[in-house]
């Protein structure tokens, strides 16, 4: 008996206990990747004295030098035999050394005078970290395409699960300011209007990452615990850099959607310069939650829609609608914090900004969500031309060109903090309009400009429609020939 898509699409596979499994364990994960990202240059900067601007180049060095784990991994999760499953294997052996290292970056070395020796520390700590990161990341992204076959609920199940995830990715905001309130000596909320309160002291760091650290993997094991990959195709070879590459060159939507996304990589800008967007706009570091929180109610209702988008305009009219509006909320935000700088007091100006701070957050289901379910239509259309199933080859691409495209935004972002001069104002406790000026354009400008650019190669890409039902209804009647 032929299996028809209709019959696929109707059918449950996935329970409660797999999508909060999933989702609990992306909101984990994502809040140590969110920790190190927003927190570890502003550590390295005022507590190890390093010059953030190197610190930015060092972590995209790192990520680029670390970049050669991810096919290798994503090679090792294809080949995997492993009765836990390819994925979950991968998962648990990432834990122990991702608990240990997201320690380790905050520590707080007795030997930072030595200015050579602090960054070949904060390079060897970041990269070490960036590789456990990897052994996690990848398979915990590619098991999305193993939880289910059918395309409809695996598009729901990624929805639900990456809400967590962004909300994860936020959490030091909330995170942060308790530890700081706990640890006696350091920063507290209470500033006075214009200006800043004293900056974190470097236990506060360290009992930041350390409580992070424990609860993220607490939460990233229930992946491996509570998840059933359904989705198998063994595979023996091993498939090579060479092989990638033509992988990558033979699957053309895969490819638009990878060029895409590095050309908007400057979404990922406002996240990793946060700390200090708060710090100079609102007086505080630990008032990121405001930023984060207002910023993160619009995500997540960004991609709690973009199922609805979805089945009314298809996954690549939904990327461009949001990124075309992410130019324009953006450039809006900016032209708003402009005048609200000059003109603080103004009641109006002041709900505005706010309210445009949420209205950027709508757009980001296109950078965290749409990706996640094109990749994984892609592995199907990849398995359609060649007979050939490489969820884990095309996940660590993804991953790959995520964490890329994070420590380039971040690199980009940090450079506009150190040379708004941003460390004098932080040291005198008041900022010059300049300096506020020149972070809020890379906090919501420029990202919005390159988001717009990521558009061009998404007009092409065409696993959509009549060709992914088609899709979907020949991999269908394989399996259950097989």
């Amino acid at each position: 008996m032929s299996v028809e898509t209709k019959d696929i699409s109707k059918q449950k596979y996935l329970n409660f206990k797999d999508i909060a499994g999933y989702s609990l364990g992306l909101f984990g994960f994502q809040a140590i990747v969110g920790l190190l990202n927003s927190y570890q240059a502003e550590f390295d900067g005022s507590i190890l004295g390093a010059n953030v601007s190197v610190v930015a180049i060092l972590i995209l060095i790192a990520k680029i030098v670390s970049a050669v784990a991810d096919p290798v991994v994503g090679n090792l999760v294809d080949r995997s035999k492993s009765k836990m499953g390819k994925f979950k294997s991968m998962i648990v052996y990432s834990i122990v050394p991702l608990l240990v290292f997201t320690t380790v970056v905050f520590v707080d070395v007795p030997f930072k005078e030595n200015e050579v020796a602090t960054y070949i520390w904060i390079f060897g700590t970041y990269l070490i970290w960036s590789i456990a990161m990897t052994m996690g990341d990848v398979p915990s992204q590619g098991i999305a395409a193993a939880l289910t076959p059918n395309p409809t609920e695996r598009t729901n199940v990624v929805s639900i699960s990456n809400t967590f995830k962004q909300i994860g990715f936020s959490a030091c905001v909330v995170i942060v300011p308790i530890v700081c309130l706990i640890i006696p000596g350091g920063s507290k909320v209470f500033i006075k209007s214009g200006e800043t309160d004293t900056p974190m002291i470097a236990s506060e760091y360290l009992g930041t990452a350390i409580l992070t650290a424990i609860l993220g993997c607490a939460l990233f094991a229930l992946i491996p615990l509570l998840n059933k990959e359904r989705v198998t195709v063994e595979s023996s070879e091993k498939t090579t850099a060479k092989d990638m590459i033509f992988a990558l060159k033979d699957n053309k939507p895969f490819m638009l959607l990878i060029v895409s996304y590095f050309l908007g990589f400057g979404r990922q800008m406002a996240m990793g310069i946060q700390v200090q967007a708060a710090t100079v706009i609102l007086g505080s570091q630990n008032l990121v939650a405001v930023l984060g929180i207002v910023t993160a109610v619009g995500s997540m209702i960004s991609m709690a829609i973009c199922p609805l988008l979805i089945k009314k305009i298809n996954e690549r009219n939904a990327y461009i609608l949001l990124s075309v509006y992410g130019f324009v909320a953006s450039v809006f935000s900016f032209v708003i914090g402009y005048l609200w700088f000059k003109s603080p007091s103004n009641m109006v100006l002041t709900i505005l900004f706010y309210a445009s701070l949420f209205l950027i957050g709508l757009q980001f289901g296109a950078v965290t969500l749409m990706p996640m379910i094109m990749t994984a239509d892609c592995v199907d259309y990849y398995e359609y031309k060649t007979g050939k199933r490489m969820e884990g080859t095309c996940y660590s691409i993804l991953t790959l060109t995520i964490k890329v495209c994070l420590a380039l935004g971040t690199a980009v972002g940090l450079i506009f903090v150190q040379a708004s001069g941003y460390y004098d104002g932080l040291a005198s406790g008041t900022f010059e309009l300049g300096t506020k000026n020149i972070i809020f354009f890379a906090y919501t400008a420029l990202p919005g400009i390159l988001a717009l650019l990521s558009v061009i190669p998404m007009i092409k890409y065409n696993v959509v429609g009549d060709l992914k039902n088609e899709i979907s209804e020949t991999l269908a009647k394989k399996r259950e020939i097989e």
